[in-house]
Protein backbone atom coordinates (compact mmCIF):
# COMPACT_ATOMS: atom_id res chain seq x y z
CA UNK A 1 0.00 0.00 0.00
CA UNK A 2 1.17 3.74 -0.54
CA UNK A 3 0.41 6.46 1.25
CA UNK A 4 -2.90 7.43 2.43
CA UNK A 5 -4.14 3.82 2.12
CA UNK A 6 -3.87 3.31 -2.12
CA UNK A 7 -2.83 0.34 -3.61
CA UNK A 8 0.61 0.43 -5.52
CA UNK A 9 -0.63 -1.73 -8.18
CA UNK A 10 -2.95 -0.13 -10.32
CA UNK A 11 -2.65 0.56 -14.01
CA UNK A 12 -2.77 3.53 -16.55
CA UNK A 13 -6.16 2.36 -18.02
CA UNK A 14 -7.84 2.47 -14.30
CA UNK A 15 -5.85 5.62 -13.55
CA UNK A 16 -7.61 7.16 -16.94
CA UNK A 17 -11.54 5.91 -16.12
CA UNK A 18 -11.07 7.67 -12.57
CA UNK A 19 -9.21 10.63 -14.36
CA UNK A 20 -12.56 11.21 -16.38
CA UNK A 21 -14.52 11.14 -12.68
CA UNK A 22 -15.05 14.33 -10.35
CA UNK A 23 -15.96 14.54 -7.01
CA UNK A 24 -16.77 17.19 -4.70
CA UNK A 25 -13.92 16.76 -1.70
CA UNK A 26 -15.20 20.15 0.26
CA UNK A 27 -17.14 23.58 0.30
CA UNK A 28 -14.46 26.60 0.56
CA UNK A 29 -16.79 29.51 1.11
CA UNK A 30 -16.40 33.17 0.58
CA UNK A 31 -13.26 34.09 -1.22
CA UNK A 32 -13.14 37.72 -1.56
CA UNK A 33 -9.66 38.93 -2.20
CA UNK A 34 -8.36 35.54 -1.89
CA UNK A 35 -9.34 34.37 -5.06
CA UNK A 36 -6.02 34.64 -6.83
CA UNK A 37 -4.10 32.92 -3.81
CA UNK A 38 -6.82 29.94 -3.34
CA UNK A 39 -6.09 29.50 -7.53
CA UNK A 40 -2.12 29.18 -6.98
CA UNK A 41 -2.75 26.58 -3.95
CA UNK A 42 -5.94 24.52 -5.40
CA UNK A 43 -3.83 24.24 -8.59
CA UNK A 44 0.12 23.39 -7.18
CA UNK A 45 -2.23 20.71 -5.13
CA UNK A 46 -4.00 19.17 -8.05
CA UNK A 47 -3.18 20.98 -11.92
CA UNK A 48 -4.50 23.33 -12.62
CA UNK A 49 -6.29 20.75 -15.19
CA UNK A 50 -7.83 18.63 -11.75
CA UNK A 51 -10.13 20.72 -10.11
CA UNK A 52 -12.77 23.47 -10.79
CA UNK A 53 -15.93 25.28 -8.65
CA UNK A 54 -18.89 23.41 -8.92
CA UNK A 55 -22.68 24.15 -7.08
CA UNK A 56 -24.94 21.94 -5.68
CA UNK A 57 -28.41 23.05 -6.61
CA UNK A 58 -31.86 20.73 -5.58
CA UNK A 59 -29.48 17.89 -4.92
CA UNK A 60 -27.25 17.87 -8.22
CA UNK A 61 -23.53 18.86 -8.88
CA UNK A 62 -23.93 21.42 -11.61
CA UNK A 63 -21.29 23.85 -13.14
CA UNK A 64 -20.90 27.89 -12.23
CA UNK A 65 -22.49 28.54 -15.45
CA UNK A 66 -25.88 26.43 -14.37
CA UNK A 67 -25.75 27.88 -10.33
CA UNK A 68 -25.38 31.75 -11.60
CA UNK A 69 -28.32 31.66 -13.59
CA UNK A 70 -30.23 30.82 -10.06
CA UNK A 71 -28.39 33.62 -8.65
CA UNK A 72 -29.66 36.00 -11.81
CA UNK A 73 -33.15 34.94 -10.97
CA UNK A 74 -33.35 36.36 -7.59
CA UNK A 75 -32.71 39.74 -8.89
CA UNK A 76 -34.92 39.66 -11.68
CA UNK A 77 -37.69 38.37 -9.50
CA UNK A 78 -36.48 41.14 -6.41
CA UNK A 79 -36.48 43.76 -9.00
CA UNK A 80 -39.81 42.93 -10.33
CA UNK A 81 -41.24 42.86 -7.15
CA UNK A 82 -40.16 46.33 -6.66
CA UNK A 83 -40.99 48.90 -9.19
CA UNK A 84 -39.74 51.98 -7.34
CA UNK A 85 -36.41 50.64 -7.11
CA UNK A 86 -36.57 49.97 -10.41
CA UNK A 87 -37.73 53.24 -11.23
CA UNK A 88 -35.03 54.63 -9.01
CA UNK A 89 -32.25 52.25 -11.32
CA UNK A 90 -34.00 54.06 -14.22
CA UNK A 91 -34.67 57.82 -13.71
CA UNK A 92 -31.65 58.34 -11.10
CA UNK A 93 -28.66 56.10 -12.25
CA UNK A 94 -26.80 55.38 -15.30
CA UNK A 95 -24.64 52.35 -14.23
CA UNK A 96 -23.85 50.36 -11.00
CA UNK A 97 -20.88 48.51 -9.57
CA UNK A 98 -19.42 46.47 -6.95
CA UNK A 99 -16.03 47.07 -5.16
CA UNK A 100 -14.27 49.39 -8.41
CA UNK A 101 -15.56 51.32 -10.89
CA UNK A 102 -14.41 49.28 -13.57
CA UNK A 103 -16.57 46.86 -12.84
CA UNK A 104 -18.50 48.36 -15.38
CA UNK A 105 -16.51 46.90 -17.99
CA UNK A 106 -17.32 43.62 -16.67
CA UNK A 107 -20.54 41.60 -18.61
CA UNK A 108 -19.99 38.22 -17.79
CA UNK A 109 -20.21 36.42 -15.20
CA UNK A 110 -16.40 34.36 -15.72
CA UNK A 111 -14.32 36.45 -14.59
CA UNK A 112 -11.05 34.52 -14.42
CA UNK A 113 -8.82 38.21 -14.95
CA UNK A 114 -10.28 39.75 -11.61
CA UNK A 115 -9.19 40.21 -8.24
CA UNK A 116 -12.25 39.36 -7.00
CA UNK A 117 -15.60 38.10 -8.94
CA UNK A 118 -18.57 40.42 -8.51
CA UNK A 119 -22.14 39.19 -10.00
CA UNK A 120 -24.56 41.62 -8.85
CA UNK A 121 -23.52 44.64 -10.55
CA UNK A 122 -23.88 42.36 -13.90
CA UNK A 123 -27.29 40.82 -12.98
CA UNK A 124 -28.97 44.34 -12.19
CA UNK A 125 -27.16 45.57 -15.40
CA UNK A 126 -29.21 42.51 -17.21
CA UNK A 127 -32.00 42.93 -15.17
CA UNK A 128 -32.01 46.53 -16.59
CA UNK A 129 -31.28 45.71 -19.84
CA UNK A 130 -34.55 42.79 -20.02
CA UNK A 131 -37.03 45.60 -18.58
CA UNK A 132 -36.09 48.50 -20.58
CA UNK A 133 -37.02 46.01 -23.88
CA UNK A 134 -40.08 45.00 -22.32
CA UNK A 135 -43.50 47.08 -23.16
CA UNK A 136 -44.80 45.86 -19.73
CA UNK A 137 -42.46 48.58 -18.15
CA UNK A 138 -43.20 51.69 -19.43
CA UNK A 139 -41.05 53.48 -16.31
CA UNK A 140 -37.57 51.77 -18.03
CA UNK A 141 -36.56 53.48 -21.18
CA UNK A 142 -34.14 52.32 -23.18
CA UNK A 143 -30.93 54.34 -23.35
CA UNK A 144 -28.15 54.86 -26.26
CA UNK A 145 -24.84 52.86 -25.65
CA UNK A 146 -22.08 54.90 -25.01
CA UNK A 147 -19.79 56.83 -22.45
CA UNK A 148 -22.00 59.00 -19.73
CA UNK A 149 -20.45 61.43 -16.99
CA UNK A 150 -22.12 59.86 -14.19
CA UNK A 151 -21.62 61.09 -10.69
CA UNK A 152 -20.67 58.59 -7.87
CA UNK A 153 -23.22 58.71 -5.27
CA UNK A 154 -21.34 57.58 -2.44
CA UNK A 155 -17.87 59.82 -3.38
CA UNK A 156 -19.52 62.46 -5.29
CA UNK A 157 -16.20 62.48 -8.20
CA UNK A 158 -17.52 62.53 -11.59
CA UNK A 159 -16.61 59.50 -13.76
CA UNK A 160 -16.75 59.02 -17.66
CA UNK A 161 -18.01 55.43 -17.72
CA UNK A 162 -20.46 53.21 -20.01
CA UNK A 163 -24.18 53.67 -19.77
CA UNK A 164 -25.90 50.82 -19.04
CA UNK A 165 -29.07 49.79 -20.93
CA UNK A 166 -32.57 50.90 -19.31
CA UNK A 167 -30.48 53.47 -16.81
CA UNK A 168 -30.97 57.32 -18.09
CA UNK A 169 -29.66 58.98 -14.81
CA UNK A 170 -26.98 60.78 -13.77
CA UNK A 171 -25.39 58.86 -10.61
CA UNK A 172 -23.25 55.99 -10.87
CA UNK A 173 -24.18 53.30 -7.94
CA UNK A 174 -22.05 51.38 -5.75
CA UNK A 175 -23.62 48.05 -4.78
CA UNK A 176 -22.07 46.31 -1.65
CA UNK A 177 -21.72 46.96 2.16
CA UNK A 178 -24.44 48.47 4.08
CA UNK A 179 -22.25 51.77 4.20
CA UNK A 180 -23.11 51.71 0.04
CA UNK A 181 -25.66 53.98 -1.28
CA UNK A 182 -27.03 50.52 -3.64
CA UNK A 183 -27.35 48.14 -0.46
CA UNK A 184 -30.70 47.45 -1.27
CA UNK A 185 -29.55 45.65 -3.98
CA UNK A 186 -26.73 44.10 -2.07
CA UNK A 187 -26.69 40.00 -2.36
CA UNK A 188 -26.89 39.79 1.35
CA UNK A 189 -29.96 41.79 0.91
CA UNK A 190 -31.50 39.79 -2.09
CA UNK A 191 -33.60 36.81 -0.70
CA UNK A 192 -33.15 33.43 -2.89
CA UNK A 193 -36.35 33.24 -5.01
CA UNK A 194 -36.22 29.00 -4.54
CA UNK A 195 -36.05 27.54 -0.98
CA UNK A 196 -34.94 24.55 -1.95
CA UNK A 197 -31.44 26.37 -3.54
CA UNK A 198 -31.26 27.16 0.07
CA UNK A 199 -28.59 25.02 2.48
CA UNK A 200 -26.93 26.06 5.69
CA UNK A 201 -23.90 24.61 8.06
CA UNK A 202 -24.14 25.05 11.45
CA UNK A 203 -20.23 25.95 12.57
CA UNK A 204 -19.93 28.40 9.79
CA UNK A 205 -21.16 31.93 10.34
CA UNK A 206 -19.48 34.36 7.49
CA UNK A 207 -20.62 38.04 6.71
CA UNK A 208 -23.57 37.24 4.73
CA UNK A 209 -25.02 35.45 7.43
CA UNK A 210 -25.45 38.84 9.78
CA UNK A 211 -26.59 40.93 7.23
CA UNK A 212 -29.93 40.93 5.16
CA UNK A 213 -32.05 38.12 4.77
CA UNK A 214 -29.09 36.44 6.23
CA UNK A 215 -28.72 32.46 5.38
CA UNK A 216 -32.26 33.07 3.04
CA UNK A 217 -30.00 35.67 0.51
CA UNK A 218 -29.04 34.66 -2.56
CA UNK A 219 -25.24 35.28 -1.13
CA UNK A 220 -25.91 32.79 1.54
CA UNK A 221 -26.87 30.16 -1.76
CA UNK A 222 -23.90 31.28 -3.85
CA UNK A 223 -21.76 30.74 -1.03
CA UNK A 224 -23.02 27.58 0.39
CA UNK A 225 -23.79 25.56 -2.31
CA UNK A 226 -20.11 26.50 -3.40
CA UNK A 227 -18.09 22.88 -3.91
CA UNK A 228 -14.58 22.30 -5.11
CA UNK A 229 -14.74 19.38 -7.39
CA UNK A 230 -11.41 17.25 -8.28
CA UNK A 231 -10.65 14.86 -11.14
CA UNK A 232 -10.60 11.27 -8.33
CA UNK A 233 -6.91 10.25 -9.66
CA UNK A 234 -5.49 13.94 -8.71
CA UNK A 235 -7.40 13.28 -5.56
CA UNK A 236 -5.81 9.71 -4.69
CA UNK A 237 -2.42 11.11 -5.37
CA UNK A 238 -2.55 13.81 -2.52
CA UNK A 239 -1.71 10.78 -0.57
CA UNK A 240 -2.90 10.98 3.34
CA UNK A 241 -3.52 15.12 2.42
CA UNK A 242 -7.07 13.13 1.57
CA UNK A 243 -8.30 13.71 4.68
CA UNK A 244 -7.53 17.36 4.45
CA UNK A 245 -7.90 18.25 0.81
CA UNK A 246 -8.76 21.78 1.24
CA UNK A 247 -6.85 23.20 3.99
CA UNK A 248 -4.80 26.18 3.89
CA UNK A 249 -6.92 28.13 1.78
Amino acid sequence: MSAGGLATGMGGDALGRLGAVWIPVGSPGFSGAAKASRKEALDRRFGADGWRYAHVVRGAVVPVSLAIAEYEEAYRRFLRDRPALVEFLSIDCGNVYDYAVDNVYDDDYDQPSTPMNHYQDISVRRVMAELAADPGWPSVVDTDAGTAELEDLGTGEILSVPRARGMGGRFLLQIRDPLSPGYALSPAVVPVHDPALLATLPNRVDWYHSEGCGHLSVEAFWQMSKVIEVRYDRFLAIGDQRARPLEGL
